[in-house]
């Protein structure tokens, strides 16, 4: 099957009226012009690979969408994976995690964690996108490793990413912008919100021979079965010396630009979100996407909490990357892919898996349609309208 007349997004340069060859879900051939008779045309229109997303906070929120409102399972993660579909996502890993003293309560409990990695799982063949999952290790919860020990001895989890929400360091390092976030946010007092902060930070402290013996555990269990490793909210070049020391090989939302130059002088990949690069500015205060892309010191972009930003932040960047529309495009399929060990994805190449999104990038952007494996997974009808007109 062909598909014709697009504007065909390689890794080094953009085709402007090209064509692509699909065969038995694969790209079998890529042509520098339009064909004749091909079976779905472009009319110019972006042809780009399916976006791998990393990190993508929805799961959580699917299946109970208000507080202590659950919804069935299987409900839940069929809604979140036609959201994603829509949004160009063909590869996700859906971030979460295991917190027992969370704000999402619940939710992050051993026990509901793991039902939804395992449903997510069985559900994979019945679902229109490769769903993946990423578990979100808390570090002052060594409670959790058992658990999630157990999970990727079954092959449950596929990436795991070291994580440490305490306040006064990371993505709350600074304690005053902390408590003035929780005043905003649930009408805290200021005594009871740094009241709260105190006992977080209490409530977390390790013993550094315990945290030690905890992240020590949970990276040979990784070794041993092949599971990618990821720090998160890397805020010192002495943290990313740390996480690369323990096998990790992505700095994922890295807070300040030091850490984030620290992980690229390293090797690490680093991955920020979507929605800060689209918006120029993190919500937390921390190192923006678009001062990292201008640095040089951005390799991957993530969905976090927000799917749809994906593609106006890589035509937002397209504006401003040594590479153009190509070298933006990359932090949201080639990259990802490379570090995640998925070689079989991520490009527009031959032998590479017929992901493809087919986008209009007039105004902020807009998919009009996915598909994986040659097939079609979301459509807005428009593609079928142009080719009948």
């Amino acid at each position: 099957m062909w598909i014709s007349d697009f504007r065909v997004v390689l890794p080094d340069r953009v085709i402007e009226r090209g064509s692509v060859r699909i065969e038995a879900g694969t790209i079998a051939e890529i042509a520098d012009t339009p064909v004749v008779g091909a079976e779905l045309s472009g009319d110019g229109l972006l042809l780009l690979p399916g976006f791998v997303d990393m990190h993508g906070d929805m799961v959580e929120r699917e299946v109970e969408p208000r507080p202590n409102v659950p919804m069935p399972l299987e409900l839940g993660l069929r809604d979140l994976d036609r959201r994603l579909a829509v949004a160009g996502i063909t590869t996700a890993y859906a971030a979460v995690s295991f917190s027992p003293s969370s704000t999402y309560g619940h939710l992050r409990s051993y026990e509901h964690t793991s039902a939804i990695i395992r449903a997510l799982k069985s559900m994979g063949p019945q679902l229109l996108v490769d769903h993946r999952v990423h578990a979100r290790f808390e570090i002052t919860f060594p409670k959790a490793l058992s658990v999630i020990e157990a999970l990727i001895a079954e092959g449950a989890v596929d990436l795991i990413s070291l994580t440490d929400h305490t306040p006064g360091q990371g993505q709350y390092r600074d304690i005053e912008r902390h408590v003035d976030k929780m005043v905003r946010e649930r009408g805290l007092s200021r005594d009871e919100a740094a009241q709260s902060v105190a006992k977080r930070i209490e409530e977390r402290s390790q013993p550094a021979e315990i945290m030690a013996q905890t992240l020590n555990a949970i990276s040979a269990t990784c070794r041993a079965h092949g599971v990618a490793l990821a720090s998160h909210d890397d805020d010192t070049p002495a943290k990313v010396a740390l996480m690369q020391d323990l096998g990790a090989a992505i700095s994922e939302f890295p807070v300040t630009l030091e850490a984030a130059q620290e992980a690229r002088n390293r090797g690490l990949a680093t991955a920020m979100g979507a929605p800060n690069a689209l918006r120029g500015q993190s919500y937390s205060g921390n190192l923006s996407a678009r001062e990292a892309h201008a640095e040089g010191v951005l390799d991957i972009l993530a969905s976090d909490y927000h799917p749809s930003a994906i593609l106006p932040a890589i035509l937002e960047l397209a504006k401003t990357d040594p590479l153009g529309l190509a070298g933006a495009t990359r932090l949201a399929t080639h990259n990802p892919a490379k570090a995640l060990g998925l070689s079989d994805r991520g490009e527009i190449a031959l032998g590479k898996q017929a992901d493809f999104v087919i986008a209009d990038d007039s105004g902020i952007g807009h998919v009009r349609a996915t598909l994986r494996n040659g097939g079609k997974i979301y459509s807005d009808g428009s593609i079928t309208r142009r080719r009948a007109a």
